[in-house]
This record gives C-alpha cells, sequence and structure tokens, in this order.
C-alpha cells in the first residue's frame, strides 16, 4: 500500500520562488509608478482644494488677495482663518511627498533639509500672528499675487507696484497663486538660477529655487490665479507671468537663447519650454 502524502518536492517549490521572484521583479517599477502618481494626484486635490479658499477670500474682499501685510510684520498666512492656517487642523498644507516639518514644535532642526521636506514648522515665537499650533506645509504663495500697497521696492529689484493683487486680470492661467515650494512664500525673477544641486536648500535671495524642486519627476504642482492647477515642468517656470512685468522670454528660456549647458546636471534632460 502506497502510503506517499501529496506536496511539492524541493525543486517544485524552488521553481515556485523562482517565478515569484521574477513577478515581483516585474510588478514593482509598475506599483511604485502608480505610487507616485497617486501621490501626484493627491497633490493637485489639494491645490484645487487651495483654489475654493483663495477664491472664497477674494469673493469676501472685492476680489483682492490677501495684503501680507499684519502688524507684526509682512506675513499673509495671518489674514486666513484660524483653521485653515494650522497644520494640524488643515492637512491641505502637506503634499503627499514632503510631509515632515524641516523642524518640530521645539525648533529642533532634522539633519538634512531637502526637496521631499516641509517647510516649518513656525510658532508664535516666530511670527506673533501665528495660530497656537504653528505652521508647515508644502507649498508657498506667489508674493506677486497679494494686494500689497504699490511703492515698496525689495532686494533685487521686486517691486509691490508689479503685483497682481486681483483675479481680475486676463491670462490668469499663467500666473501661479500657490506652488509646490521650500517656503511659505516667493517673488522670482527672470534672472533667477536654478539650484546648482537637486537637493540644495534654497539659499539667499534666489527665490525660483524655491519651488524648482524635483518632487515629481521634472514637474511639480501648481495652482493659478484663475483657479486652475495643473503639474507644471521645472524649466517651464521661467516662462509663466510671475508678475506683470516678469519677461517671459528671459535669460533661463529658450526665446531668451538658454543653451543645454547652462542647466545644472540635474535639471539638463528635462524637457525645454
Amino acid at each position: 500500500m502506497n502510503n506517499r502524502i501529496g506536496g511539492f518536492t524541493l525543486i517544485e517549490l524552488l521553481v515556485v520562488i523562482a517565478i515569484i521572484a521574477v513577478l515581483m521583479s516585474i510588478l514593482m517599477p509598475a506599483l511604485q509608478r502608480v505610487r507616485k502618481q497617486a501621490k501626484v494626484v493627491s497633490c493637485l486635490a489639494n491645490l484645487r482644494q487651495w483654489n475654493l479658499t483663495f477664491a472664497m477670500y477674494a469673493e469676501d474682499n472685492e476680489g483682492q488677495f490677501p495684503s501680507g501685510e499684519t502688524d507684526e510684520g509682512f506675513w499673509w498666512i495671518a489674514q486666513l482663518e484660524p483653521r485653515i492656517q494650522s497644520y494640524k487642523l488643515n492637512p491641505l498644507w502637506f503634499c503627499p511627498s514632503a510631509k515632515e516639518p524641516i523642524r518640530d514644535e521645539n525648533g529642533r532642526q532634522i539633519e538634512t533639509f531637502n526637496i521631499f521636506n516641509a517647510w516649518g514648522i513656525y510658532t508664535r515665537a516666530d511670527h506673533g500672528t501665528l495660530c497656537a499650533d504653528g505652521i508647515a506645509g508644502s507649498y508657498g504663495i506667489n508674493g506677486y499675487v497679494l494686494s500689497t500697497d504699490p511703492g515698496t521696492t525689495f532686494e533685487g529689484g521686486r517691486r509691490t507696484a508689479d503685483n497682481w493683487r486681483t483675479t481680475r486680470v486676463s491670462g490668469g492661467d499663467r500666473i501661479p497663486l500657490f506652488i509646490e515650494a521650500l517656503r511659505f512664500d516667493l517673488w522670482p525673477l527672470q534672472t533667477d538660477a536654478p539650484a546648482e544641486y537637486e537637493f540644495a536648500a534654497w539659499t539667499s535671495m534666489n527665490h525660483m529655487a524655491r519651488c524648482c524642486i524635483n518632487r515629481h519627476d521634472g514637474f511639480l504642482n501648481c495652482a493659478f490665479i484663475d483657479f486652475s492647477a495643473r503639474k507644471v515642468g521645472l524649466k517651464e517656470l521661467w516662462t509663466l507671468k510671475w508678475h506683470r512685468q516678469f519677461n517671459t522670454a528671459g535669460p533661463w528660456t529658450m526665446a531668451g537663447g538658454v543653451q543645454p549647458s547652462s542647466w545644472p546636471d540635474w535639471l539638463r534632460d528635462f524637457k525645454e519650454y
């Protein structure tokens, strides 16, 4: 009588394991792409919700964006409702690819700061007008949309006279409103160069480097003052109409004669605009 119990032999088990390994090697890159795409979609959804926030603010203020001017200094976030200010109460502050702030609520900074970190956490000790929870996020406002009084010139020739201030302008689909960034605000110039290294933190007054960051494989997400939102190519940033006098054919554009060799290595192979 044959009492042999049926089952896999060692060779059969090894073959099955090998097949599973091959399938995993094929499927993992696809799963990673799906995961990345899901983060992009979620980030865009955040920006569309921010469009609603800014649209309601403008509706309540005769079509004007916040001025950014407060008793404690220039701080546009203080002009939002406390619930919207709070990074704890408002998860829309964070792109899924950049959720960890560069420092904690006690002011301790993490060892490295790169494009996959959020800015903040800024507390009342930093800005007196902040909500009790503090402020942190993955996005920054285009400072030129603010309804700041004209007549002020900042370092580098940034003029408040060039600000848009209102939603009532043409070509709003090319004017950035809110964008993925390493700081809560930015005032780019057409002469601002990209960062030399992909993971370099922005420095000094190079405001374009605050948003020219490779979070989404050559793209980042941006909301515009017509309240649309879409992916923007990193080199496309220099062709957007950041302020009224911004030269969209400046030295970092194809129209302005930029050469492939002019771009830093990490940016060089991305699409030209």
